[in-house]
């Protein structure tokens, strides 16, 4: 057994009419200390990583796949109810919705089961039907294999986003599935507690 790191906080994953998807991690506990990044796949399938640093571009471009690695200034917010974010060239200004039928049925599992490896291993198939796509373990970058262990949902109910200033479009399903990884985010916009895993072996 290699090394592990985990990572604690929110994932958020939007798709607007133009057909740029932006996937948005918010973590409060990390390797890294507290740090936001996101991953933003254009329509025309070019995939960019938006980082706030060296470190964590390094480590989120070794498990990840991107054609373009860009350090930005970056900050996200999560309060009561909204997302801003404000990324280099990304801005989001998002607005959150009630608590999803699917979260209601993830609050159901208790949450040191639902972010175990092991648990997380075995639902995966299962996950994916449930969600669309989303899968909750695989293969990842650099031999490393990731758990997403996703403990409630939300839905985003209305987004304003920009790209270099210019308007992305009404906020829409995240289709076609962002292909960062093994697993997308569920097509309907939402943000998801999460504890992701990454194992090295």
């Amino acid at each position: 057994m290699g090394s592990r790191w985990v990572f604690d906080g929110h994932i958020a994953g939007i798709g607007t009419a133009s057909g740029l998807r932006a996937v948005v991690g918010i973590w409060q506990e990390s390797p890294f200390g507290p740090f936001a990044d996101v991953m933003v796949q254009q329509p025309s399938g070019h995939r960019q990583l938006l980082a706030p640093g060296p470190d964590v571009a390094d480590f989120i471009a070794a498990t990840y796949t991107f054609d373009d690695v860009t350090e930005v200034d970056l900050s996200a917010q999560l309060g009561h109810g909204t997302l801003e974010v404000d990324a280099g060239p990304l801005a989001i200004s998002a607005r959150l919705g009630g608590r999803a039928l699917l979260g209601r049925v993830l609050r159901a599992v208790p949450r040191r089961l639902a972010v175990h490896p092991g648990w997380l291993h075995a639902i995966s198939p299962v996950a994916g039907i449930l969600s669309n796509g989303s899968r909750t373990s695989g293969t990842a970058g650099s031999g490393r294999r990731e758990y997403y262990g996703v403990s409630d949902l939300h839905s985003i109910t209305a987004a304003v986003v920009s790209w270099n200033g210019v308007d992305a479009g009404a906020l829409a399903p995240v289709r076609p599935a962002v292909t960062f990884g093994f697993s997308s985010v569920p097509p309907r916009p939402g943000i998801a507690r999460v504890r992701t895993t990454v194992a090295e072996f």
